[in-house]
């Protein structure tokens, strides 16, 4: 089963990306309007995190990010064939910064939301920093897809570490000069081993593994915006957080983290992943204070 579906995948990864858009309009129509895929969890995200908008401008977001989306979707089914060439067409990144703290023996842990097209900036940071770049995923349920996605986020050389396996594998990362992608706005499975702080206005737990990381062994932070300045095109920008994570404390470092992802969401709303559910869960006294 896996070669036929791969096998299929591969002949429509040979369409040029406007036509994978075209065919992903489709798609678009059939979950926006038929199926109605999360809306209301994505109007419901919206809502809380932009209350000051009418919903007409909340429902126009809306719209904007299942296209994104989509195309996220279409975009790496071309990844199965695409060539460098046309990912540096495609995207641009930021990585000199990266590379002057390698150079002087740093490692760095790279902090990302879940914005579109996090396929893009793996393959380029891939290419382009010069050591390797280590990328902690969410393993897929369906093992077909789980492989073919293992496969297309390899290709240019990141190692890939599993989160649920991590934990046995981390002392092997930590043990040489690293850069660590982590998409660090996920919800700890335990919102009672959170660091809760308001985020677009409501509390959430943030994971403390990638702060306490920094800390610990002394790297530094950086965040990567996503920007999408037109249709299958993207740019990837790099802020310094912290030079020595060392001199902060965990807390700090996230703060500092959720303070540039909301600055990013901002400036570009529709490129935010809306439909998983952020503030899945509410702020209790037995948690904690809430981190400013």
């Amino acid at each position: 089963m896996y070669y036929i579906v791969y096998g299929v995948l591969w002949l429509f990864s040979l369409l040029p990306i406007p036509v994978l858009h075209f065919i992903g309009d489709g798609f678009y129509l059939l979950v926006f309007y038929v199926a109605k895929y999360r809306r209301n969890v994505v109007l419901s995200n919206l809502k809380i995190a932009f209350p000051e908008k009418t919903e007409a401008e909340r429902y126009k977001i809306a719209k904007q990010f299942y296209h994104n989306f989509i195309d996220s979707m279409m975009e790496s089914i071309k990844f199965i064939t695409i060539s460098k060439r046309e990912i540096q067409k495609r995207s641009t990144c930021e990585y000199e910064l990266l590379n002057e703290l390698i150079a002087k023996g740093r490692s760095v842990h790279m902090m990302a939301g879940h914005q579109f097209n996090w396929e893009f900036a793996n393959l380029q940071y891939a290419m382009n920093l010069d050591i390797p770049f280590v990328g902690i995923y969410m393993p897929i349920e369906n093992k077909i897809f789980s492989k073919i996605f293992y496969d297309i986020r390899g290709r240019y050389g990141t190692v890939l570490i599993s989160a649920p396996d991590f934990k046995n594998k981390m002392h092997e990362v930590f043990s040489n000069q690293y850069t660590l992608g982590l998409a660090a706005d996920q919800n700890p499975g335990n919102p009672a081993a959170g660091y809760w702080m308001n985020f677009m206005g409501k509390p959430v737990p943030f994971v403390t593994g990638p702060a306490k990381g920094a800390a610990r062994n002394n790297t530094a932070v950086a965040m990567v915006g996503f920007y999408k300045p037109r249709r299958g095109y993207y740019n990837f920008k790099v802020e310094l957080l912290a030079d020595e994570g060392s001199q902060y404390t965990p807390e700090q470092l996230t703060v500092l983290y959720k303070n540039a992802l909301e600055k990013v969401i901002r400036q570009d709303p529709a490129n935010y992943l809306w439909s998983h559910r952020r503030w899945k869960y509410d702020w209790k006294p037995e948690y904690g204070e809430i981190i400013e």
